[in-house]
């Protein structure tokens, strides 16, 4: 596949995010037809090498709500959550790109070369910082902080305590772009980092489109503990002896729905405060 270089990238009003880095990329490589209005409404769907099945289930919600809402999708061409955001996508009609964490040069063969050539047919993109670069263990944190910053939001599917998608989280948070985690149950693994976002307050909870009127309104301990005072989610966790996930995740919940609000790191009931 042919690679061309995106000539004075910094003249596109589109990829100015990347000026918000300490070290934006001095050339930008891609494969494709190039029409710069694919960087408009970029999200990241970024997660865990080692997908379940579970995270298989929610590539297949998130993407559909994104592509509904005319994002492109951003991701980091790598298998597990990230190939398969791009392959959901192609396979759903909308437009991807595929950030390298090697050169632009590098011979790609067998199902990574078949999903390249799909993200390139359907109108997306293969991006890189490198011409030749082979990978390392450097180059793939270098890609993230690209993922990152040419997106508006990024969304973390699933994450292990030490996944390589909290350092795109981070990064995100650090730039100032809207941070995402989904869920998950908290005896599983794969989703110790990503609750651990969500329960820390440095992300919201990923819920796809379910509306807030639908979201549970029933009786919660969480809730009577707040009656009486504010508290942060690990004085909550604490007093009511549950893990500070769960007390985090709740407490998203009841502030998507309007229950609590928060202020300086400690939760109110709504209409008491």
């Amino acid at each position: 596949m042919d690679y061309q270089k995106l000539e004075n990238w910094q003249r596109f009003s589109q990829l100015q995010g990347l000026l918000d880095l300490s070290t934006p990329p001095k050339h930008i490589y891609y494969i494709g037809s190039l029409n710069p209005g694919i960087f408009e409404n970029c999200v990241a769907v970024v997660g865990s090498r080692k997908m379940t099945d579970y995270g298989q289930r929610v590539v297949e919600k998130v993407i559909p709500n994104l592509l509904s809402e005319g994002k492109t999708v951003v991701s980091g061409f790598m298998y597990g959550v990230d190939q398969y955001a791009h392959q959901v996508c192609v396979e759903r009609g909308g437009k991807t790109i595929a950030v390298l964490g090697w050169g632009i040069s590098t011979k790609l063969s067998g199902t990574d070369l078949e999903l390249a050539k799909k993200i390139i047919d359907s109108g997306g993109l293969m991006l890189s910082e490198w011409e030749d670069q082979k990978p390392a263990h450097w180059t793939f944190p270098s890609r993230n902080r690209i993922v990152a910053a040419m997106s508006k939001e990024v969304i973390v599917v699933e994450a292990a305590e030490n996944s390589g998608s909290l350092i795109t989280a981070r990064l995100a948070s650090n730039l100032k772009r809207k941070l995402w985690a989904v869920p998950g149950p908290i005896t599983a693994r794969s989703s110790r980092g990503t609750n651990q976002l969500i329960a820390t307050g440095k992300a919201q909870m990923w819920l796809g489109q379910t509306p807030v009127s639908n979201l549970p309104k029933t009786d919660d301990p969480i809730l009577d503990t707040l009656i009486n005072e504010a508290l942060t989610a690990d004085e909550i966790a604490r007093k009511l002896v549950i893990p500070v996930s769960e007390a985090g995740a709740k407490l998203s919940i009841f502030l998507l729905s309007g229950q609590v609000i928060e202020k300086g790191g400690k939760y109110y009931i709504a209409d008491a405060n």
